[in-house]
């Protein structure tokens, strides 16, 4: 399938998991890509990977004028952009009380204040690329499962995944009669580089992996490539008329 023909778009935290399948599916569909990462050779690393010809870039999504350079850079370029993903994030395993104010801001920051960041600077650029064209641009968040029920030990990633959501559909609403569409994906448990530091720093990486396949009903950790045929699906014309969603890829996790 060719349903990204033409389009071109920027994903971050494209160097690894998640937002390294979506950067190759997007790239198989025919899009053009610019990779970002926090990490420039992990970008690079993604990029020489790609279907179609891509660019990648370093940018720490905290910083705005580094989000703003980064679409700027995808403009230049390109002359326009169809498509962003807000995808970069990072998480701190503990509770409420045991969460240090430094890993509080930190989580927020990236997760919560980068997508603000990719809303306030992309959304602009995408608006004027689709004018007058037949199809709309599309914003996709990367939010999560744990936005909508509780998991222990998640207290700062729960708060920031939270407000991805809501402000994917405050924005959703904002943005929808100027032909751009901002949707969320929420992910379960994948089985990315992530989740694998995690399980290997408890005292039993073997039984903390094997805890996070049991609480999946469909009996195995979501994949990557999952995650990204969602986020090409939100990506295309296919789905013009989903707006402001939440769209969960958990394995069932959140039905029971």
């Amino acid at each position: 399938m060719r349903r990204l023909e033409g389009r071109r778009a920027i994903v971050t935290g494209a160097g690894s998991g998640i937002g390294r399948a979506i950067a190759l599916r997007f790239a198989e569909e025919g899009a053009r890509v610019l990779v970002a990462d926090l990490n420039a050779d992990a970008a690079e690393e993604s990029r020489a990977l790609l279907a179609t010809p891509g660019l990648s870039r370093a940018v720490d999504v905290s910083r705005g004028n580094e989000v703003q350079a980064l679409i700027q850079a995808a403009l230049d370029a390109w002359g326009g952009l169809e498509t962003l993903v807000n995808n970069a994030g990072i998480g701190v395993a503990a509770t409420a009380p045991d969460t240090g104010e430094d890993d509080w801001d930190r989580v927020l920051n990236v997760n919560l204040k980068g997508t603000f960041f990719g809303l306030k600077y992309g959304i602009p650029a995408i608006r004027r690329t689709v004018q007058g064209q037949p199809y709309s641009g599309s914003v996709i968040n990367m939010s999560s499962a744990v936005a909508l029920v509780g998991v222990p030990n998640r207290a700062a990633y729960s708060a920031s995944k939270g407000g991805v959501l809501a402000l994917t559909r405050a924005a959703a609403i904002d943005h929808v009669s100027e032909g751009v569409r901002v949707n969320a994906i929420l992910p379960g448990t994948v089985d990315t580089p992530w989740v694998q530091n995690i399980t290997a720093s408890q005292a039993d990486p073997e039984g903390a992996r094997a805890a996070m396949t049991a609480r999946q009903p469909h009996g195995r950790l979501v994949t990557a490539q999952e995650i990204a045929a969602m986020a090409a699906y939100l990506a295309s014309d296919e789905s013009a008329s989903v707006i402001g969603a939440g769209l969960v890829v958990d394995g069932g996790f959140t039905a029971r």
